[in-house]
């Protein structure tokens, strides 16, 4: 993209400020949750993002772990919007002890 003389670059994703789909996601029956986190030991140029989906209490705290994947950041983003598109609320929340 060119403004005036300078060049000018811009790398969203989806409209978010984060690079990287990061926090939980919980179901609309409460029932799972979603830890998105970025694996630390990724390349820059190559980012690859963990998802980790919990069951939950009734209070829709994460109990135990379901199972865990790993996935590339582009399928990361599709994910966490496509799960927001079916109902699924951003949550903020800490892993138990």
């Amino acid at each position: 993209m060119v403004l005036g003389e300078a060049y000018v670059w811009t790398n969203f994703s989806y409209g978010y400020r984060n690079e990287f789909p990061s926090g939980w996601l919980l179901n609309p029956d409460r029932s799972r949750l979603i830890l998105f986190t970025k694996n630390k030991k990724s390349a820059s140029n190559n980012i690859r993002i963990f998802a980790h989906t919990y069951y939950t209490n009734a209070l829709g705290e994460p109990m135990t772990i379901k199972s865990s994947s790993q996935i590339d950041l582009d399928d990361a983003w599709d994910k966490w919007h496509d799960l927001q598109l079916e109902g699924w609320t951003f949550e903020e929340l800490e892993l138990p002890e």
